[in-house]
């Protein structure tokens, strides 16, 4: 496993990589990780990362993701990278498109090993509200995020 750690505005990120695909995304510095990465998809991703913090979007579709979870979790996971930066979605509306229930959804986003990349914080409550976020500084860190998007909130 290789890592890669950047700085953003949301602080300290890292980039975890096994082979050619990006395997976790967490806050912090992690196991002292470098600043720099001879891994071709981690700086694929830490490019990707710089853009999206100076845009409000980048096309993560193209790297190659490969994350732990159940199946029911990668259903989700693959549904949340189909929300456009600037848009959302309730955890009832992705509920009803996996045949299942909105706690359901949620414990996979709150789940989910590369937020951002996989974009968990464009999931919102019934009532248009945040909700919860487990990134960074939780749900300050979600609003951020979705502010840079252009989200109004």
């Amino acid at each position: 496993m290789e890592t890669l750690s950047l700085k953003t505005p949301v602080g300290e990120l890292t980039i975890f990589a096994d082979g050619d695909a990006v395997i976790a995304l967490s806050w912090g510095q992690g196991m002292d990780a470098p600043r720099t990465a001879k891994s071709a998809v981690l700086n694929q991703a830490a490019a990707l990362l710089k853009d999206y913090f100076k845009t409000g979007t980048a096309d993560f579709s193209a790297l190659k993701i490969d994350a732990s979870g159940t199946p029911f979790q990668k259903r989700a996971w693959a549904a949340l990278s189909k929300i456009k930066p600037g848009k959302t979605r309730s955890y009832g509306q992705l509920a009803a498109t996996l045949h299942s229930g909105p706690r359901a959804v949620g414990g996979a986003c709150a789940a989910n090993p590369i937020p951002i990349i996989v974009p968990c914080h464009r999931v919102l409550a019934a009532d248009g509200k945040v909700g919860n976020y487990s990134g960074g500084d939780g749900t300050d860190t979600k609003a951020f995020l979705l502010r840079l998007e252009g989200v109004d909130l």
